[in-house]
């Protein structure tokens, strides 16, 4: 298993997020929402990801990147278990909407129910 998060999956093009929000499904489980395309797959990488928290909740800059180092690294423990089984390709964005700081085991639990969701609806619209 690999357990890496790569540069290329990663997600920086301005234009995929614009496409991403504009076209984009979403999954929510509390406190984590997940907005997601379907993509052409380009350098051998099925997923790329983003993660997002907003100001309006968290004024601190430190609060927002704990927030999404707490989100990156639950969701690069799940990705080869749960999000890589699909064998598509796709664009993510998770999105923090919680108030409160959260512990890693918190967002872990939650990614993981979040991924299954996803899972769920993805089979369910094929």
């Amino acid at each position: 298993m690999d357990f890496s998060f790569p540069k290329d999956e990663k997600l920086k093009s301005k234009i995929l997020i614009q496409k991403l929000f504009s076209e984009g499904s979403a999954v929510s489980k509390y406190p984590i929402k997940l907005v997601y395309i379907e993509a052409t797959p380009t350098k051998d990488v099925l997923v790329q990801a983003g993660f997002s928290v907003p100001k309006r909740f968290f004024k601190k800059a430190v609060d927002r990147n704990r927030i999404k180092r707490l989100l990156r690294e639950a969701y690069r423990l799940q990705k080869t278990e749960q999000f890589l089984r699909l064998q598509k390709s796709y664009v993510f964005m998770f999105i923090y909407t919680g108030k409160e700081l959260p512990d890693f085991e918190f967002i872990q639990k939650k990614m993981s129910d979040l991924s299954e969701k996803f899972i769920q609806n993805e089979l369910n619209i094929r």
